[in-house]
């Protein structure tokens, strides 16, 4: 038995007395279906390494073909070739995703004629040294809102014009942009505008059968992460701030990913799902202290 994207529809068409009878039949198949993704095609921004190429094998774990895009093709092919391993078909993009999304969009219906998934995972900082927010140029605190939001409204803007039946948008956020972020203000505030831009989203395109919901990753030890910060010697330290005692992973963004982009959140929309092993606010600031020159 397949599950549309959403049972929306179906739900509030049918009489509640139906709905009851029908109650004992729709649990007879495994809940475990609902997270299958066969047949459907999924776009991963920013998939050439760290937390992009965790979201992209979870979402080929459970059948769905993807789409890869980041700026160097040789992180690309090692995402495609996992991606392949594990059964499903692979397409790489590369280039900047600023103002590059409706080139993705179009290469995707191209090679594959369909879209139900669009994840804008792009993000980060292209200026390596932390500062405060009065301290930062201009230059930069507009480079940041490029990179993690207008490229987010621009991708979800490529995705709904090509998802006729509905689909699946998530942004990839951050805790960063959950609270106050000493010395990395810009980012914080890009992450920030993306929940908001989720929950909008969720509303104006509801009625069109698109969920648009956000994965908020906390401490998570990537290459961008460490090259950020360059806190290599404190990870333990911040595992110690953090409730279940460890930094998160790649497979952690990407099973939380895969239950979003799957039809077991069939009726789940305009949500953002903190993923940060238990903390609720930054015990300990790792992004508090300026790199040296």
């Amino acid at each position: 038995m397949k599950y549309p994207y959403s049972t929306s529809v179906v739900l509030f068409s049918t009489p509640p007395a139906q709905l009851l009878r029908q109650r004992h039949y729709c649990r007879a198949m495994s809940i475990l279906d609902i997270f299958r993704m066969d047949g459907k095609v999924a776009v991963v921004t920013g998939s050439g390494q760290g937390i992009g190429r965790g979201i992209a094998w979870a979402l080929a774990d459970a059948g769905c073909d993807v789409v890869l895009n980041s700026r160097r093709q040789s992180d690309l092919d090692e995402t495609a070739a996992g991606v392949r391993e594990r059964g499903q078909r692979a397409l790489t993009v590369a280039g900047d995703i600023r103002d590059f999304s409706e080139n993705i969009a179009a290469a995707t219906i191209k090679e594959f004629g369909r879209l139900d998934v669009w994840v804008n995972n792009v993000g980060g900082s292209d200026e390596k040294t932390t500062r405060t927010l009065v301290d930062t140029p201009d230059e930069v605190f507009r480079s940041q809102l490029e990179l993690n939001l207008t490229s987010a409204f621009q991708g979800a803007k490529a995705a709904a014009s090509n998802m006729p039946n509905g689909g699946v948008i998530i942004n990839i956020a951050s805790g960063a942009g959950m609270r106050g972020s000493p010395m990395t203000g810009p980012y914080a505030a890009s992450k920030a505008g993306m929940i908001n831009l989720t929950l909008t989203l969720a509303l104006e395109l509801a009625e069109r059968d698109i969920r648009v919901n956000t994965v908020s990753p906390g401490p998570i030890a990537t290459e961008a992460f460490l090259e950020v910060l360059g806190i290599a010697a404190d990870l333990d330290a911040i595992a110690s701030t953090i409730p279940l005692r460890r930094l998160g992973t790649p497979d952690d963004i990407g099973a939380a990913v895969l239950y979003l982009a799957s039809p077991a959140s069939s009726w789940v929309t305009g949500q953002n799902i903190l993923v940060a092993g238990g903390r609720t606010e930054r015990s300990y600031q790792y992004g508090g202290r300026e790199k040296k020159k």
